[in-house]
């Protein structure tokens, strides 16, 4: 059987030296190159399944190498090896495409491992779950629209890359089970997948839950404990609401992320971690750093490439398919009840400011009110209008057309809400904060005080 081949591009006699003989004791065939010139000849010669590029090269820098192997050699991931503390450079490749990076000096155990997680790309990906291919079958992003088939078809480039990211979207579009098929579809499938909801965590607790703690570190710690980092390590650590981090933990993050070492609560030393980051959140990240919220430095490393989830609402042709979907769902054991024409109707036309999520909570609530084996337009309890429907704002400036509209999606959430302002808040994707202001400039805060 034939060894798998690794390019390495290195002016540094030593380095090379060092790679190679790191590489050939992991049973691969180490090639090695001084310049890009160099570099192009071995790959027109032979098949790699790896390249390790410097970035400071004689004759160019490790972004021409990457470029030119996405050019030529699609299927070939590349990792650069950039200057310490060359953080702009470890971002700018890895937007660029590159499958993750190195920073100097070398630590030859990350190499490794950097090494066994490229070559299994080109392995078959493991099926999962019973037997038979349904049951075997990866979860899936369900839908036929042009936004839907974008979504997948971006998962699957970022599954192959290390790359730091950053998932956007409203509530209940689908953000986990994105971050989840890019884990599962990559290198690291067979490691643990970890999801931190950031929000759900209290301050006082953050930092011995991520990085875990000493025995006797402080009261309570009668043993030593394990955080999320470590649960994490060799697979993905997927953080949920991420723009709920203190400032204060945003420090440690970012430092956690760059030098891919954490120190328990307690320890004196650091030790490696081996993590690839998604986050996500349904507020701005750029807007959290123009308010001061969020710091710049810690949203350039998380938001290295953005994924975004499209509402439901941009993408209605999808709606049929994801109702027959969760209808089979929820009554695995007997015939799903049929949707009658209005209700179906009904359904495509309504806004949805809950996303995927809610579409799966009105199901659940019809298929429990549904009397016989159809569901009706009652059983939906859909909001009378959906936003803008039924809302006549012919002739209105586009101001007071777009402030009709919003107040009319409030209202309509805050009904469906029983008027929980908190609930409401989720329910359109927006901070309480927020839901908040636009109560006040739209006067619907006064309005609902005077009658109760």
């Amino acid at each position: 059987m034939s060894k798998s081949q690794v390019l390495v591009v290195d002016d540094e006699a030593d380095i090379r030296e060092l790679l190679g003989m790191t590489l050939t004791r992991m049973g691969l065939d180490a090639h090695c190159a001084g310049s890009t010139t160099e570099a192009y000849t071995l790959l027109g010669k032979h098949s790699y399944e790896l390249c390790l590029t410097d970035m400071r090269l004689p004759d160019g820098d490790g972004l021409d190498v990457l470029e030119y192997v996405s050019k030529h050699h699609p299927n070939l991931p590349v990792a650069v090896i950039t200057a310490h503390g060359s953080a702009e450079n470890a971002v700018a490749a890895l937007k660029a495409g590159a499958f993750d990076y190195l920073a100097k000096p070398v630590s030859l155990n990350q190499l490794r491992t950097l090494v066994r997680s490229a070559l299994k790309l080109s392995r078959p990906p493991v099926r999962r779950g019973g037997e038979g291919d349904a049951a075997s079958a990866l979860p899936v992003l369900i839908g036929g629209s042009p936004l839907m088939q974008a979504t997948r078809a971006l998962i699957e480039r970022l599954a192959r890359s290390q790359a730091p990211i950053h998932i956007t979207g409203e509530s209940g579009s689908g953000k986990e089970l994105a971050a989840r098929l890019i884990h599962l579809k990559g290198s690291r499938q067979d490691g643990p997948f970890v999801a931190v909801n950031c929000g759900a965590i209290p301050e006082t607790l953050m930092e011995s839950e991520f990085f875990g703690y000493r025995k006797g570190a402080f009261t309570g710690a009668n043993a030593d404990r394990d955080g999320f980092f470590h649960a994490a390590n060799a697979g993905t650590l997927f953080l949920d609401e991420v723009a709920d981090l203190p400032l204060l933990m945003q420090v440690k993050l970012l430092r956690a992320i760059q030098e891919k070492k954490v120190r328990r609560v307690g320890a004196t030393s650091e030790e490696p971690v081996d993590v690839r980051i998604i986050s996500a959140t349904h507020r701005s990240l750029g807007d959290e750093v123009k308010s001061g919220a969020f710091r710049q430095d810690l949203y350039y490393r998380l938001n290295v490439i953005e994924l975004k989830m499209p509402s439901l609402r941009e993408m209605r042709e999808d709606i049929p398919l994801l109702a027959a979907a969760l209808l089979e769902k929820q009554c695995e054991d007997r015939e799903p009840p049929r949707l009658t024409a209005e209700a179906h109707a009904r359904l495509i036309r309504y806004e949805f400011p809950g996303n995927v999520r809610e579409l799966e909570n009105v199901l659940e609530r019809a298929v429990a009110l549904a009397s016989g084996d159809e569901i009706t337009l009652e059983d939906l309890q859909l909001p009378t209008a959906a936003v803008g429907e039924d809302l006549d704002v012919t002739g209105l400036p586009l101001q007071e057309r777009l402030d009709a509209i919003e107040r009319k999606a409030i209202l309509d959430a805050l009904e469906q809400t029983r008027y929980n302002r908190t609930a409401a808040a989720k329910v359109l994707g927006i901070t309480f904060r927020a839901l908040r202001y636009r109560m006040d400039r739209l006067g619907i805060k006064d309005e609902l005080d005077a009658k109760s």
